[in-house]
């Protein structure tokens, strides 16, 4: 009975968002910064989302799937960084049980279906570059949308399963969470039991949705690759370059972090490394993506230009 009444105390009070407590002289400092890369990734993939459905030259495959990273990221970040704002000013540094059960089950389904739509996303790039002659009829509407609900469903499927078991572990009145968002490793580690089935099941997701898309992603620029090679005029050539390198920067950047947190022993990490590298994929990835993934691309800039131009009455082109 002892041990329901604890476990059942923080599902009652909530837990305690440590974040950066222990740096209380970059609290200040990390608020201004974090509040505009928030607002940066507001602007920017909202801007990719209204314009790629806004231009008509901008109905493609490929910029369907961009739409759907952009709005990938306007969740996930708000999901995540209104609570960070709020915990970095307020000394309580709470959040309630409900607030930090939602923020888990979102989170993870979100940053899953994003693992799922970048090795999508390099198929279509593969596609483009090495069967460019048949890539409208195999990139037809039918199979993005059907991708595109696949890398959702995906998503969905896995918070269900690893948010419901992190859940069900006994956290014995430890409400003191060393992070500052409600993830499941940093869950993880409250448990007062063995944590060896949840530990093994993270890790095996994480080789689904880290390790299988990042494979593909090799093997689809390996083609690429070749396919470019091949290709003579050095015009060409870096033409294939500029379509592909923006999506290897997001791949690196994502996999990168996600795999330092996600592929590691759940007790073996550095809280410190485990904090910064999460502000990386939750704060700072989703504001680039707009900026290295899209508005660096000249269809983009001009379909920008021509719809500002629409709706300042003014001709910018």
């Amino acid at each position: 009975m002892a041990m329901e009444r604890s476990t059942n105390d923080s599902s009652l009070t909530g837990f305690i968002l440590l974040g950066f407590s222990d740096y209380p002289q970059l609290q200040e400092p990390l608020f201004v910064v974090i509040l505009i890369l928030y607002l940066l990734t507001i602007v920017g993939n909202t801007t990719i989302i209204l314009v790629s459905h806004v231009e008509p030259k901008l109905h493609t495959p490929m910029y369907f799937f961009l739409s759907h990273l952009s709005f990938l990221d306007l969740c996930f970040t708000s999901s995540v960084i209104p609570q960070l704002l709020v915990n970095l000013w307020d000394p309580m540094k709470a959040i309630t049980y409900g607030g930090c059960v939602v923020q888990l089950y979102v989170s993870l389904a979100l940053g899953s279906t994003e693992c799922v739509l970048l090795a999508v996303m390099s198929y279509d790039r593969y596609v483009a570059i090495c069967r460019p002659l048949q890539y409208t009829a195999l990139m037809h509407p039918c199979l993005c949308i059907a991708l595109a609900t696949l890398a959702w469903l995906s998503g969905v499927a896995t918070t269900l399963i690893q948010s419901t078991f992190t859940l069900q572990l006994p956290f014995c009145g430890h409400r003191q969470v060393d992070h500052f968002i409600c993830e499941v490793p940093v869950l993880i580690k409250l448990a007062c039991v063995d944590t060896t089935f949840n530990e093994a099941e993270l890790f095996v997701a994480s080789v689904l949705f880290l390790i299988v898309p990042v494979s593909l992603i090799l093997v689809s620029y390996g083609y690429i690759a070749q396919a470019v090679l091949k290709i003579k005029s050095t015009t060409g050539r870096r033409k294939a370059f500029g379509t592909c390198s923006s999506h290897l920067m997001v791949v690196t950047i994502f996999y990168g972090t996600i795999t330092f947190m996600y592929l590691q022993p759940a007790k073996s990490r550095s809280k410190d490394q485990g904090k910064f590298v999460s502000l990386c994929y939750t704060v700072v990835t989703p504001m680039l993506n707009p900026l290295i993934y899209t508005l660096r691309n000249k269809e983009v800039k001009g379909a920008l230009r021509k719809v500002l131009g629409k709706i300042l009455g003014e001709n910018f082109t």
